[in-house]
């Protein structure tokens, strides 16, 4: 296997992408207004030098193809919050972040008076860079927060969450972005069925592409570019789904609701009625299901 087909985190690297994402996020922080996805670490997690790049030029990450994928960005994590702060009002004591990345909610969580556990889970390689970054911008780590490593496509998820004290007995809510795309289909299923094996309440948001057979003319286009350049970084995409085959499956595994998200509710939802017209048109939905 060549070195643009294998997955470049295989290599003990770590993932180009979570970098790429996060300046995204950051981006968006200075060129979006308003912002839909307010960060304020998105910048300074990146480094000093990064972030000086960033904003030395900005022009970088505005071209119209960044700019919508900037977009679906910002609102797959809007959503994920959004659906974790639902969640919690009804009690909910344990956040699984799978394949982390720079994510910085553990960093910025609002909701520790009320004694949320987060649980970033990553691949061990992307996970101790991350924890170097933390650690040279002078982020602080808190109590709350527990780093599991773990490579999904040969480790069980359930151990390694319940070495790190992760409560099987009790519900949790789980945000997966990022992910399912560089994943075989029985490693993502194997994920969503523990999801769906855990106590009443639980709830898992993940993003997935779409068919290449169900997508217009301009999703195929974006897809296509992003894809490309994807896989000259060493991280090619493998996996994607038909909305309806995959919301059938998520109830037949034990999900009792599920809701799909492409880009017109996305849009509609989050970019409606802006005057820079930020939009996201990507081929890739996300997708709410919960126990």
């Amino acid at each position: 296997m060549n070195s643009i087909q294998k997955n470049i985190i295989q290599t003990g690297k770590p993932s180009w992408s979570a970098r790429w994402v996060a300046e995204l996020r950051a981006a968006h922080q200075l060129l979006d207004n308003p912002v839909i996805f307010n960060d304020p670490l998105a910048l300074s997690i990146l480094g000093q030098c990064a972030e000086a790049c960033i904003r030395n030029d900005l022009s970088q990450f505005n071209d119209p193809i960044t700019q919508s994928v900037r977009a679906g960005l910002v609102v797959r994590s809007r959503l994920a919050e959004d659906k974790l702060r639902q969640s919690m009002e009804f009690g909910m004591e344990q956040y699984v972040i799978l394949g982390a990345g720079l994510d910085t909610f553990s960093f910025r969580n609002s909701h520790q008076s009320k004694e949320l556990r987060v649980y970033e889970v990553d691949h061990p390689s992307t996970q101790n860079w991350k924890r170097n970054i933390l650690e040279e911008a002078c982020i602080d780590v808190p109590k709350s927060v527990i780093f599991v490593a773990i490579d999904f496509e040969t480790e069980s998820l359930e151990k390694k969450l319940q070495e790190a004290g992760f409560r099987t007995d009790q519900p949790a809510y789980f945000s997966w972005l990022g992910v399912t795309v560089y994943l075989s289909t029985d490693a993502i299923f194997e994920t969503l069925k523990f999801v769906a094996s855990l106590p009443k309440g639980s709830g898992i948001t993940f993003d997935y592409r779409v068919q290449r057979s169900l997508l217009s003319p301009m999703e195929i286009a974006i897809g296509d570019h992003i894809e490309r350049f994807i896989t000259e970084q060493g991280e090619p995409w493998r996996t994607s789904f038909d909305p309806t085959s995959l919301q059938q499956k998520l109830q037949r595994i034990g999900f009792h609701k599920t809701e799909d998200f492409g880009s017109d509710e996305l849009n509609a939802r989050y970019l409606a009625k802006r005057k820079d017209g930020l939009q996201t048109r990507m081929g890739f939905r996300l997708m709410y299901a919960e126990k």
